[in-house]
């Protein structure tokens, strides 16, 4: 069997979920292209935890871990069954790798599971399975947790981090729009696409150092590490395609990539 691609997803405000916009776009027609998976492990970066986390729950909930926003949006539900045998192999590969891991029979799915999957799989009926990150171990750890779970692929697995290429929500009240972005906001994603263009992962896993104005699109770093996770996953020669969806509010970038290893349905 031909190994399935890898996605990286900037799932953007809990609002995208009522208004999907090109996000919703761009991920239905992502999600016709490819192969129905037979799972989905999603790496999300409102899951933070010390060591891996993975969600071993047979029915998760649907998690509203957010506040202020319109009632609708919590009426919201995203139904989709868990597969604990499937967890527990993704906590069996974490560790094989050395990475200390653990099952979390109780875990549902927060924003940044649901809202993407929900535009991608709307039906709900494609078991998903959550994986925490690790903010405080850096890029290199989220990628070799990718790397740990690469072998799923070529078994119908779909690996997919969720995230925000960029994230800097102090910028809120900073006066950005549609007709006035965030000044670092093209530097920042365009340097993104070069450099997994050029298939340079040691500058991307140096991002803070090295990419034009990385601390001012991520003043903390836990909703680009998802990338990283993608991105092992694909393997080895992995071929990156950025997939736009604009920029909301002048400097939340929704840029979406697919990872096609070498071993991928094209």
């Amino acid at each position: 069997m031909a190994a399935l691609p890898t996605l990286y997803v900037s799932h953007g405000s809990p609002m995208t979920a009522l208004q999907p916009g090109a996000t919703g776009a761009r991920l239905a027609e992502l999600a016709a292209a490819l192969p129905r998976p037979r799972a989905i492990v999603v790496a999300t970066a409102h899951w933070l935890a010390q060591a891996p986390q993975v969600g071993g729950a047979a029915r998760p909930e649907t998690i509203h871990d957010f506040h202020g926003f319109p009632p609708a949006l919590y009426r919201l539900d995203y139904p989709a069954p868990g597969d604990p045998v499937l967890a527990a192999r993704v906590a069996g590969l974490l560790q094989d790798a050395g990475l200390a891991a653990r099952l979390d029979p109780q875990r549902g799915l927060d924003h940044g599971a649901w809202v993407p999957l929900r535009l991608l799989y709307p039906a709900a009926d494609i078991p998903v399975v959550p994986l925490s990150i690790q903010p405080a171990l850096g890029p290199a750890h989220q990628f070799a947790m990718g790397r740990a779970l690469a072998s799923l692929r070529a078994e119908g697995m779909l690996v997919v981090g969720s995230g925000s290429i960029t994230h800097n929500l102090h910028d809120f009240r900073a006066g950005y729009d549609a007709a006035n972005e965030a000044p670092y906001v093209r530097p920042f994603t365009g340097w993104i696409e070069r450099t997994l263009g050029e298939g340079d992962t040691g500058a991307l896993l140096d991002y803070r150092r090295q990419a034009p104005f990385a601390q001012r699109a991520h003043p903390t770093d836990e909703h680009l590490l998802p990338l990283f996770v993608a991105l092992g996953a694909a393997g080895d020669g992995a071929r990156a395609q950025r997939i736009d969806a604009g920029v909301d509010l002048g400097f939340l970038a929704m840029d979406i990539y697919r990872f096609d290893g070498a071993d991928a349905v094209t």
